[in-house]
């Protein structure tokens, strides 16, 4: 392993993956697989390096931290390898170059702590052999939840916050831009396995859906990875939250690269937001446009002007300088001769002098801005100075150490108890899990068309996102704010019904009811609206319905109103003239007395119509029906009388007929009152038992409440109209039978005709009563009610009047059989 150490009184470990990715290895099972070698040295990660080598010398140099102790550091580069990892670590505890597993082949260990490592996988081994041995170890970017279970995990800590705060402002990023429907592709190992079903618990909890979740490998095949990439591009979650750490997420973004997947927004963990997978050049068309989470930015103070005085010959034991030399200035490193900067074989390779100027490195990110990780693994460094610190100061009540009693496991109780600020203000200590809170920020990675790439940081504030959409730069070729949702919005006016077998972010929009309403997108269910308002067309708001009955002021009440009022004169007008001409032989030939009564009862049928227009109340429902019933069955009954006179008045002339007792018998009026008696009744029980009322009709009529009287009793009403129905039917066979008896005023024929019109009316008033609603329902009603008495009029008087008035000459009495 390579190994950048300086020694010293107390030595501090490291874990840092300064390069990028392990040599692959092709292995036959063949022969002993050779050492991998690491490629790729990145610039961010070797900040850390200079971080951890900034914040001890400092420390060197405070005369009030650690005096009279010289602190050195052994940092093992880890890059991004699990095994390289825990190698490093068995150094570190068997203090020799080659890993010797529960050995120390030296008399006293020198290393007090380790710090590192980076990945939550790679410190998830370490910690469970150092937890062994309870040998502090602080993390400055390992944020795997299960890592603060002080039980399995006893001598860990760090100086991040746990990912359990991840899945909030995930869920808040994804709820500002309404994304609902999203995949998760996460690590196949420790940390992806534990962490990521914990995010997807807390996401689904937020009203998130994720449409598949899927775990990548580093040791998947091309074809595995082809697999899964087909599954992001055949569904229609547009948003990819990417919860993976570098090993994995390197061959999967080469393939997706590969393939030019596009019309996807990826979304970064904190474990990769930052990570040097940005300086892959042939990643950027695929990744430009990430979003994701990172640590705030705190410069270190002073860091910034050491970085630009390093040198090559200035840390000659520094192991890694040489390669960030050569990868930050494309040239090699000549050791014989530091001037020449031409080789004798091509001419053209370029040689490093070691005096070239660092700050032309900035475009690479070489500055004290690039890595936000910097100040994690000082305060790391810092914590643990202060740990020993607060252990070998001598105290009343606690014993007071030298260098020489330093076991680690000792440290251990100092270190979590520390609680002191950083040179740059930050607060150090350490919670009940061993972590150090600290806040999270959203970010935007751009590649500019300058080859430049830079990051915009997203606000936030109150648990709302303060951001411009103009800011950011979106993956996936979208140029504005994208939409990844399993179902469209539902307008207002809709609710969401789910799909069957699906997540509750896939559903159908479905319009609400009659009466109900949403004036919400998205709503659940919708609202019904008050007793007395509809829903409009769209139901997305309620309006105050309309009140519908048969008014005197609207046209068609007015006229029938007006036609019952005039139609009202004519009966009476009618009996004006019979009681003139009450002598004559045309109005005495059918008793004058049921003439009068049927012509009154008939001006009574005109004006109850009157009682159907205007708003009903309680007291027009009784009356109206108790007045109609009464009226029609009186004059039903008095032309019934005078249809039974007809046959008297026959049976009368013939000679010694044995019914000539009947001669001026009362017997017709005595019907009339028997026939009205009957529908009195009815009409009283039907009042007793469940009289009419008024009520409003809110469900025929959309956006109307029809005011209408309820009939109560539909037995009562059946029997009020089916006995006046009987009464007219019986009429009508009478008249029928005896309409050819001789007689120069027989009624028989017009009392036959009139029957059959007052029946056909009333007949056909029944499907049209039953097919319409609200104010025609009354006004066909009404109509029936004056078609009917108009038809009795005109029948049974209008001929008479006619001889009356027009032909005196027929209006003699030539023969005469019986008296009136």
């Amino acid at each position: 392993m390579q190994v950048y150490e300086k020694d010293g009184d107390i030595l501090f470990g490291a874990l840092i993956p300064v390069h990028l990715r392990p040599e692959i290895i092709t292995i036959n099972y063949t022969a002993k697989p050779a050492p991998r070698k690491c490629d790729k040295l990145s610039i961010q990660r070797y900040l850390q390096v200079l971080a951890m080598v900034f914040a001890i010398n400092e420390i060197n140099e405070n005369p009030e931290l650690l005096p009279n102790i010289t602190l050195g550091f052994r940092i093992f580069d880890s890059c991004y390898n699990e095994i390289q990892a825990i190698e490093g670590t068995l150094q570190i505890l068997s203090l020799t170059k080659k890993a010797i597993p529960n050995y120390i082949c030296e008399i006293k260990s020198k290393i007090v702590g380790l710090i590192g490592d980076l990945q939550s996988s790679f410190s998830l081994a370490v910690a469970r052999i150092l937890g062994i041995y309870k040998f502090p170890q602080i993390s400055y970017g390992s944020a795997l939840a299960d890592l603060s279970n002080k039980i399995s995990f006893p001598s860990f800590l760090r100086t991040i916050s746990s990912d359990k705060v991840q899945p909030y402002y995930f869920s808040l990023i994804m709820n500002h831009f309404n994304w609902t429907w999203i995949g998760i592709v996460a690590s196949d190992n420790d940390f992806g396995l534990y962490d990521s079903e914990l995010l997807r618990k807390d996401i689904e909890a937020a009203g998130i859906c994720v449409a598949y979740f899927i775990r990548i490998s580093a040791q998947h095949t091309r074809d595995r990875t082809l697999s899964i990439l087909q599954v992001i591009k055949s569904s229609s979650a547009t948003v990819v939250l990417l919860y993976c750490s570098m090993p994995e997420l390197i061959p999967f973004m080469k393939v997706a690269s590969e393939e030019n997947v596009t019309g996807r927004v990826w979304v970064a963990s904190g474990s990769w937001m930052v990570s040097p997978i940005f300086s892959y050049n042939e990643f950027w068309r695929t990744l430009n446009g990430t979003i994701g989470l990172a640590l705030p930015l705190i410069p270190i103070p002073g860091f910034g002007k050491f970085l630009y005085s390093i040198q090559p010959f200035l840390y000659p034991a520094d192991i890694f300088m040489i390669s960030f030399w050569e990868a930050g200035f494309s040239c090699l490193w000549h050791s014989e001769s530091e001037n020449e900067t031409e080789t004798p074989n091509n001419g053209s390779t370029l040689y490093c002098t070691g005096k070239e100027n660092l700050k032309h490195l900035q475009s690479l990110g070489y500055h004290e801005e690039s890595s936000r990780f910097t100040i994690l693994v000082y305060n790391a460094v810092y914590s643990l100075a202060h740990g020993i610190h607060n252990m070998i100061s001598c105290r009343t009540e606690l014993p007071c150490f030298n260098i020489s009693r330093l076991d680690p496991w000792k440290i251990l109780h100092y270190l979590k108890s520390v609680r002191v600020k950083n040179t740059a203000g930050q607060e150090l200590s350490f919670d009940e899990n061993g972590d150090q809170p600290c806040k999270l920020e959203f970010m935007n990675w751009q590649a500019l068309p300058n080859g430049q790439t830079k990051y915009v940081k997203f606000a936030i504030s109150d648990h709302h996102i303060a951001i411009s959409n103009d800011t950011i730069f979106w993956s996936g070729g979208f140029t504005q704010v994208p939409i990844s949702t399993c179902s469209k919005s539902c307008p207002t006016g809709y609710r969401k019904a789910p799909q069957k077998g699906q997540p509750v972010c896939c559903f159908d929009c479905i319009l609400c009811s009659e009466g109900e309403f949403s004036n919400e997108t998205d709503s659940i269910i919708c609202k019904k609206c008050p007793e007395d308002m509809w829903a409009n067309e769209k139901h997305n708001d309620c309006r105050v319905r309309s009140w519908e009955f048969l008014s005197y002021n609207e046209t068609l009440g007015g006229t029938l109103a007006t036609l019952s009022i005039v139609g009202s004169f004519i009966p009476l007008g009618i009996l004006a003239i019979f009681i003139k001409y009450s002598e004559t032989p045309v109005v005495r030939a059918n008793n004058r007395t049921l003439s009068y009564l049927l012509l009154l009862s008939l001006f009574f049928c005109y004006l109850c119509s009157l009682s159907f227009i205007g708003r009903p109340v309680s007291i027009i429902c009784v009356l109206r029906q108790f007045i109609f019933g009464i009226s029609f069955v009186m004059s039903i009954s008095c032309i019934l009388g005078k249809t039974m006179m007809v046959v008297i008045a026959f049976n009368l002339t013939q000679p010694r007929n044995s019914r000539r007792m009947w001669r001026g018998s009362q017997l017709p009026i005595s019907l009339v009152l028997v026939c009205t008696t009957i529908q009195i009744i009815i009409c009283v029980g039907w009042l007793a038992n469940s009289p009419p009322f008024t009520y409003d009709d809110k469900k025929s009529k959309t956006g109307t409440i029809i005011v209408e009287c309820n009939k109560g009793s539909p037995v009562a009403y059946a029997c009020t109209m089916g006995y006046m129905g009987f009464l007219a039917t019986l009429c009508f066979v009478v008249a029928y039978l005896v309409r050819n008896l001789p007689g120069r005023f027989n009624e028989a024929k017009l009392i036959t005709f009139s029957m059959l019109i007052f029946g056909a009316v009333w007949i056909s008033f029944i499907p049209a009563y039953l097919s319409t609603t609200g104010k025609y329902m009354v006004a066909v009603e009404v109509f029936a009610i004056l078609s009917s008495s108009s038809g009795l009029v005109a029948c049974i008087f209008f001929p008479k009047c006619y001889i009356i008035i027009v032909r005196p000459e027929k209006n003699k009495k030539e023969r005469t059989s019986f008296k009136d």
